[in-house]
């Protein structure tokens, strides 16, 4: 076991529109701008923030998501991430409190608080309340003994008037305020149906915007003292997360390990990983993973390229927004028709959720790759939540009954035919089966972390390698 001191903050808020997007994101960007090595994370499943945090860091942005990867893997993951650096800030998600729905506080932010023993930062909408702030702040902060509520920014505060009457009711709190950011136009941080739309859509100006978080930042907080407190932050005792070790392969899906890490016996087999705009969803530790198991990763843009890299032996089509760029991923027929030979050779292929839609017949009544006997199209309502699924047959991914936990995050529909087995047998929290496996294809709208599926990227390989 080692022990680690890494300064630490986890930015947490009563709840969801809070601001915790724009301070967490802002103190990154302010304490990188000072010359701190800064180590971004997100707490849950969310793929968008992290490429806020990346912009804002220079580093790859990092889940930590208790129920996709187990409880027992968040600090080592989380040591992974912030290796060589002098800062760590974890973005909270939704309320301090609010987790996997009925099963207590599993994967919220004060649990991933709780589990890396770190000091919470609680944000809070100040813009309609004065000494009643007193009082919710006073409530998150002794709900739970266990989780550290050591400081508070105030975001949205009117005037200076106002911020007096703020910090005069905290006073009896017992909490410190360590920042009071000022209510301004907002930065322009366009939605859709997903949330935020991705960096990769919008770059310059979501560089302009993370600049505007991070002067608002230093405007209103006190730098030095939430530095200060992360140095607070007693040693962590955990082993970092390893790719080479998360690339061994279960035998028989449970009990031994065999590994299969490492250069392979006919040179690495090229695993192509789809990018761009369209294809966005994606935890940096897969790559990690696919590189550690003996892949050579070589990441192409189906909205751009016309070829497969040159020798794919495998393809991995992760999450994002094809539904916004069904028009021109169908106008790229050259390389619709790679991927649709691919399928056929039996190479295996990896697809979740955008992927899903791209290996359709079709998307929107436009023409997709054909690989899956299913139409796709936009729906009435978000589908969201956390999954509990087994394998149903065995695929490139894994054997016939492994158990995964995973999340689901679309608003579009699939309107599958005949035949391709299904994927997932959804166990929780109804049950269904979802998703196709169809000769080397594993597609589903289920998201599953790796990290937290030990040898799947090692399966996944070997297959590619032919072995």
């Amino acid at each position: 076991m080692v022990s680690t001191h890494l300064p630490r903050l986890v930015i947490a808020a009563p709840a969801s529109g809070s601001g915790k997007t724009t301070v967490a994101t802002g103190l990154m960007r302010a304490f990188a701008d000072a010359g701190l090595a800064v180590s971004p994370h997100k707490v849950g499943p969310d793929y968008i923030d992290p490429g806020y945090h990346a912009l804002a860091t220079g580093r790859p942005g990092r889940n930590l998501d208790a129920f996709l990867c187990g409880p027992e893997r968040i600090a080592p993951l989380f040591l992974h991430g912030a290796a060589g650096c002098d800062l760590a800030v974890v973005e909270g998600v939704m309320g301090l409190y609010d987790g996997a729905a009925g099963q207590g506080e599993l994967a919220s932010t004060a649990h991933v608080a709780k589990l890396l023993r770190a000091p919470v930062v609680l944000v809070v909408d100040a813009s309609s309340q004065s000494r009643s702030v007193a009082a919710l702040v006073h409530g998150f902060a002794s709900w739970d003994p266990e989780v550290r509520v050591a400081g508070v920014i105030l975001n949205k505060v009117g005037s200076d008037r106002h911020e007096v009457l703020l910090r005069e009711a905290l006073e009896e709190s017992g909490v410190e305020v360590l920042g009071a950011v000022r209510r301004a136009a907002p930065v322009h941080t366009p939605s859709r149906h997903l949330g935020l739309v991705p960096v990769a859509e919008r770059r310059a100006e979501a560089v302009d915007a993370v600049a505007e978080f991070a002067v608002r930042v230093r405007e209103g907080c006190d730098l030095e003292r939430l530095l200060a407190l992360a140095r607070s932050a007693p040693p962590l005792d955990a082993e970092p997360w390893s790719a080479a070790l998360g690339a061994i392969v279960p035998q028989g899906g449970t009990g031994g390990h065999n590994a299969v890490t490492g250069p392979q016996p006919n040179g690495a087999p090229v695993i192509a990983v789809a990018g761009g705009a369209a294809f966005t969803f994606s935890y940096a530790e897969h790559t990690e993973l696919l590189t550690a198991a003996g892949a050579e990763v070589v990441t192409f843009d189906p909205l751009r390229d016309e070829e497969l890299p040159a020798g794919t032996a495998g393809l991995v089509i992760g999450g994002g927004f094809p539904e916004m760029y069904a028009a021109e991923l169908s106008a790229n027929e050259p390389l619709r028709q790679a991927v649709a030979a691919l399928a056929r050779s039996g190479a295996p292929i990896a697809a979740e959720c955008a992927g899903l839609l791209y290996l359709a017949r079709s998307l929107g009544g436009k023409p997709m790759c054909g690989v899956l006997p299913a139409d796709a199209r936009m729906g009435e309502r978000l589908t969201l939540g956390y999954r509990e699924a087994v394998a149903i047959a065995d695929n490139p991914l894994a054997p016939a009954g492994t158990r995964v936990r995973g999340h689901e995050f679309h608003r579009t529909v699939t309107e599958p035919g005949a035949g391709a087995a299904p994927a997932w047998g959804i166990t929780h929290p109804q049950r269904r089966v979802e998703g196709f496996v169809q000769d080397g294809v594993h597609a589903s709208y289920l998201h599953v972390h790796w990290a937290g599926v030990p040898g799947t990227a090692a399966r996944f390989v070997a297959r590619a390698a032919g072995r």
